[in-house]
């Protein structure tokens, strides 16, 4: 398992539980954004700059992402499209996104960019806390301990 992480929406606190994970259990972990990003030295974490644009990121993602690879984003039509792929899906609160969640949880998003058109104000989501960090982590921990067996 390989670990990859749409890294232009990753929060700083994210990316920082990730790169202890990696060194803990020597996981290749990549990181992906249109921006250069800072990594900490070492032999299993690296970082891809990909040209700006929309999706550009999430599309080196999915043309590298291998069955049983590990994703960290918050982007919903991505998840579906590497949950197809067979790869697994971790967002940045902690939530796994699957074949059996990640459908509706689109819908949810198309409806709530539909009442946002037409002028209903929804807000944004809550700011990451650290239920939030908690969860993350133990899911994190779950999935590298289940691809180790």
């Amino acid at each position: 398992m390989k670990i990859w992480v749409d890294a232009d929406a990753c929060p700083a606190v994210i990316r920082e539980i990730l790169f202890r994970a990696a060194e803990r259990a020597q996981i290749e972990t990549t990181l992906v954004a249109n921006h250069a990003l800072r990594t900490p030295p070492s032999r299993f974490i690296r970082s891809i700059r990909v040209e700006q644009g929309a999706d550009v990121a999430d599309h080196e993602i999915q043309r590298r992402v291998a069955p049983g690879d590990l994703v960290i984003t918050s982007d919903l039509p991505l998840a579906a499209e590497l949950i197809a792929k067979q790869a697994q899906v971790l967002t940045p609160r902690g939530e796994p996104l699957t074949a059996d969640n990640v459908r509706a949880r689109l819908n949810m998003r198309d409806f709530m960019e539909t009442l946002r058109a037409s002028g209903i104000q929804s807000g944004g989501p809550a700011s990451l806390n650290q239920t939030d960090r908690r969860e993350f982590a133990r899911h994190l921990d779950t999935l590298i301990a289940r691809a180790r067996r």
